[in-house]
């Protein structure tokens, strides 16, 4: 019997494995490559910009010092910004920034804590800012920057320093992946608003939710894409895998109708702590929203957990 042609089937074959390469490769370039420039904020939260950019002028204008990380290689430079507190004290908070943010996007935090009577230490992400980076590793590779960033502060401000790790979005995962690290005691507390469970997870769930595109072939290729890139695969970029090693306390916020980061992330985040943890799903707000519905609640609900674990 003779066997059908396997012609007619190798070149659409061939035809979509092309396809699924050059979308893989437009898609990295995209999420993965940095931008030096702030994007336009979601049209949920355009109307709060007035009040973003008052916080902007005072970020700018507060007294503070510009630190730096392999300040003499140009390839590998971090830069952040230490704003004191008001009053001498031995609390600092690390502010960590969300996704093509930098961390001026980051004033409203960093002046909330301040007024609470913190110093601020808010760093430039890799690729992101001032900061040195061909890419944007979703929080996986600057957790270890984070780290540096800790000890820096114990020289600064001394032995005796009690430490908050916060970040929002990109940010919120950034301290959860950091979480799993072997932290010095003066790590006292993590507060994570509205992380990611995982970089895989999450562009899965964009893939299919923004761009309507299936999980397979696309996932896989932008992760291998990345790993030559930037040397680790998607799948590593884990944040329950890194809050199941988690020894310190952490607070959870979610915006309940976040469409970005899906609120059943935060519950995937909690569950995966062993660590004392709380979690707050704020009513009607979108995603990195929660602050700007109400930022007296949220300092209150902030302050709550501190009064427990930052004494």
């Amino acid at each position: 019997m003779k066997m059908p042609s396997l012609k007619p089937l190798l070149i659409p074959l061939t035809a979509i494995t092309a396809g699924s390469a050059f979308v893989s490769y437009k898609l990295f370039n995209f999420a993965f490559k940095r931008v030096d420039y702030v994007p336009e904020t979601s049209k949920e939260k355009q109307k709060y910009a007035d009040k973003y950019y008052e916080y902007v002028d005072w970020f700018h204008s507060v007294p503070s010092e510009d630190w730096y990380l392999n300040e003499d290689n140009p390839d590998q430079k971090m830069v952040a910004t230490y704003i004191p507190a008001q009053t001498a004290t031995k609390k600092t908070v690390i502010i960590a920034h969300g996704y093509k943010g930098n961390r001026e996007t980051m004033a409203n935090y960093a002046k909330m804590f301040r007024s609470m009577g913190y110093n601020v230490l808010t760093p430039d992400d890799r690729g992101h800012g001032e900061s040195a980076g061909e890419y944007i590793s979703f929080g996986w590779l600057d957790r270890l920057d984070y780290l540096q960033w800790i000890h820096r502060v114990i020289e600064h401000v001394g032995e005796d320093s009690q430490i908050l790790l916060f970040g929002v979005s990109m940010g919120g995962a950034t301290v959860e992946m950091l979480s799993g690290e072997r932290l010095p005691d003066q790590v006292k507390a993590i507060i994570a608003d509205c992380g990611y469970s995982s970089v895989e997870e999450e562009l899965t769930y964009l893939l299919k939710k923004q761009y309507h595109l299936p999980e397979y072939p696309v996932e896989p290729m932008v992760s291998e894409i990345n790993k030559r890139a930037a040397g680790f695969g998607l799948e590593s970029a884990s944040s329950v895998k890194q809050l199941a090693k988690n020894q310190r306390p952490i607070l959870f916020i979610h915006g309940e109708k976040d469409t970005y980061v899906p609120a059943n992330m935060a519950y995937e985040n909690y569950h995966a702590t062993h660590a004392p943890k709380q979690i707050w799903i704020v009513k009607n707000a979108t995603h990195a929203e929660s602050f700007w519905r109400d930022p007296e609640a949220y300092q209150e609900r902030i302050g709550e957990f501190l009064n427990t674990y930052m004494k």
